[in-house]
């Protein structure tokens, strides 16, 4: 059990009984009378969905600390993605629901560590920020009252980005997972 004002995105942490992995975690520290508060958005392990809460920053909350295995991604059926244990050839299914935005950031034959609770599948260990590929670009579009000019941009995995204009078809961009927005362009690969 630890104090909710400790909480830290990434975390796993069981609330009424029900599993959630903490997508954000903010401490407002309390003034004179006022007790301190931790603000929390939550996604539920089983069904996907988000939940936000407030905690006093006081109360315990249960933390489950889940045991990883670094499985190979094979494929994605249906809504569920399988992975498989590269030594045991043995082959987890998780639902997509579970995995969030990362699913569209999966490659074939891509090693990630997936987290267990309780002998059951919940998610995988992804980083916040990934590099991907531009596929297509579309003109840039201005809109009025706006000085930002932004265009959208097509990745090579499906998901649709806005960028800046001098972003063009071909390079590689940094995306935040969780928001799907444009975070920089990367970094040029050094040449040997």
């Amino acid at each position: 059990m630890v104090p909710a004002s400790e909480l830290r995105a990434g975390w796993v942490v069981r609330v009424e009984g029900v599993l959630y992995k903490v997508i954000a975690a903010e401490y407002h520290a309390g003034g004179g009378k006022m007790g301190g508060v931790a603000h929390v958005k939550l996604r539920n392990m089983k069904t996907g969905t988000f939940r936000e809460r407030r905690f006093r920053a006081d109360e315990l909350v249960e933390q489950v600390e889940p045991a990883r295995q670094n499985l190979q991604f094979l494929y994605t059926d249906g809504g569920v993605s399988y992975f498989m244990h590269p030594e045991s050839f043995e082959q987890v299914a998780i639902e997509n629901d579970r995995l969030g935005r990362a699913v569209s950031f999966l490659k074939e034959e891509m090693t990630v560590p997936v987290e267990f609770v309780e002998g059951e599948p919940t998610g995988i260990v992804f980083p916040d920020i990934v590099e991907a590929r531009i596929a297509q670009t579309a003109p840039p579009v201005h809109t009025q009252g706006n000085d930002n000019v932004w265009k959208e941009a097509r990745l090579e995995n499906g998901l649709r980005v806005m960028v800046p204009p001098f972003i063009a078809p071909g390079e590689l961009i940094r995306v935040g997972v969780e928001s799907g927005l444009y975070v920089e362009r990367a970094k040029a690969e050094k040449k040997r």
